[in-house]
């Protein structure tokens, strides 16, 4: 089958284009056939090995030592079930589903195996393959965020990094939970960020984010540490008394199939809409991981994996 696989710890020129073994599904697991993908910036850490050296022998010993023991990366993946194990019996081949494994990778291939039990859920009806594919990586971080948060209606919360993949399902989803929400982004996406609903949009170029006498019940930070984020201390000066301060860095996230199933369902009833950077195909595997090394997407670039990705 098409994948993609990482020859060794690098920049994106380390990602070729090649032919593999199809895999074959264990009695517990389901085999899908992907249609579409998300480049994720975890997926360009990982392929990058760009981790504080204080986590390198740990990293190594778990990742692999000159390269991903994994080599085929991509935790996201929407597609359709082709063939199931012996024990399965919470899904059948047709089934459409979506999902996320960032322990075993996988998705920047024509098919990928997932255990019955592991962050899958049903395709939202309403979406095709490709607008599915933006939803898993960034709606599941944004619900650990919120979660850890203590999200609660009337909150004030202030997401910083509101025009990425997680920024934008954290502001929708906020909103979901009753919070009054400020956006903190870039001069070009302000315009996005309040159509997903942000009460106040705040252009962290233009000068301090932090309006003076304002306090907040949850900073949330949506990107992570290699793009240089305000300090904890900075964001914690802003807190409400037993206000939160999360960010996307600190910590392992928790993710759960029960929040996959929910995002689905209010992407039905539009309330949560998914945000499409970029398309690029499975050849243009090296110039997706460029610019999603950047820093600057907004929203999620998604990478169509057949030549029917919907």
């Amino acid at each position: 089958m098409k994948a993609v696989v990482c020859t060794r710890y690098g920049p994106p020129d380390v990602l070729e284009l090649a032919e593999i073994e199809e895999p074959v599904p264990q009695p517990d697991e389901v085999r899908v056939k992907v249609h579409a993908t998300a480049v994720t910036s975890s997926d360009c850490l990982v392929r990058g090995f760009r981790l504080p050296r204080s986590k390198w022998i740990q990293a190594r010993l778990a990742l692999g030592l000159t390269k991903p023991r994994q080599p085929v990366l991509g935790m996201v993946l929407a597609g359709e079930i082709d063939a199931v194990g012996s024990a399965v019996t919470d899904f059948q081949v047709g089934d459409r589903v979506y999902g996320l494994d960032r322990e075993r990778f996988g998705a920047y291939a024509a098919y990928k195996c997932m255990p019955q039990d592991g962050i899958l859920a049903p395709e939202p009806a309403s979406l095709d393959h490709v607008r599915a594919a933006a939803i898993p990586y960034g709606g599941l971080l944004a619900m650990h965020l919120l979660r850890k948060g203590g999200i609660a209606f009337h909150h004030k919360v202030l997401v910083y990094g509101a025009s990425g993949a997680v920024g934008t399902a954290t502001v929708q989803l906020a909103k979901h939970f009753g919070a009054e929400v400020t956006g903190v982004c870039g001069p070009k996406h302000l315009g996005l960020v309040e159509a997903l609903g942000a009460d106040t949009v705040i252009d962290y170029t233009a000068g301090d984010f932090l309006p003076r006498g304002v306090q907040y019940d949850i900073i949330i930070i949506a990107v992570g540490d290699r793009v240089g984020p305000p300090s904890p201390a900075r964001c914690r000066a802003a807190l409400a008394p037993h206000g939160a301060y999360v960010a996307i860095d600190h910590g392992t996230p928790q993710f759960h199939a029960a929040d996959l199933i929910l995002l689905g369902q209010l992407t039905a009833e539009a309330q949560l809409r998914p945000i499409i950077d970029r398309r690029y195909t499975l050849d243009q595997i090296v110039e997706a991981h460029r610019y999603v090394d950047l820093g600057h997407e907004a929203g999620t670039v998604v990478l169509t994996v057949t030549d029917t990705a919907d």
